[in-house]
């Protein structure tokens, strides 16, 4: 069954007032690096985790996955939100909310695998010793 673009935009507004959920995850961390020297680095970070850098300010980074590996409805979006408000010369916190259209009916669908690996390869960088990290 094909659908219309007219299909996918009754879809659309239809989830966003009837409070229907696409796949979302966010993690927080606290890691040691100075906020200067945290925002390039994520850049690299997730251009190698395939991600392609749409916007980034220096608190703010919009990264989406490249096309052609998985349908439309499953491109994630990673949005990264470093505050500056509590960084301090050795600690800086920040959020990552990673989401896609997909409808999460699986436990282990395209959007957890991302979130878990670029959750991972987040915690495990040698650029920064990580001190929390709070998945919600």
């Amino acid at each position: 069954m094909a659908f219309s673009y007219l299909d996918i935009i009754g879809w659309t507004e239809f989830r966003k007032g009837h409070g229907v959920s696409m796949a979302r995850y966010t993690c927080s961390f606290l890691i040691s690096i100075n906020f200067e020297y945290l925002q390039p680095l994520l850049l690299d970070l997730l251009q190698d985790c395939d991600l392609d850098i749409q916007y980034c300010t220096s608190d703010y980074i919009l990264a989406r996955e490249i096309p052609g590996k998985v349908s439309f409805s499953k491109l994630v979006k990673v949005e990264v939100f470093i505050d500056k408000s509590t960084a301090t010369e050795t600690e800086s916190r920040m959020s990552i909310v990673i989401k896609n259209e997909e409808l999460p009916l699986h436990v282990d669908n395209h959007c957890r695998q991302t979130f878990e690996y670029v959750k991972e390869t987040i915690e495990r960088s040698r650029h920064w010793h990580l001190i929390e990290s709070l998945a919600g």
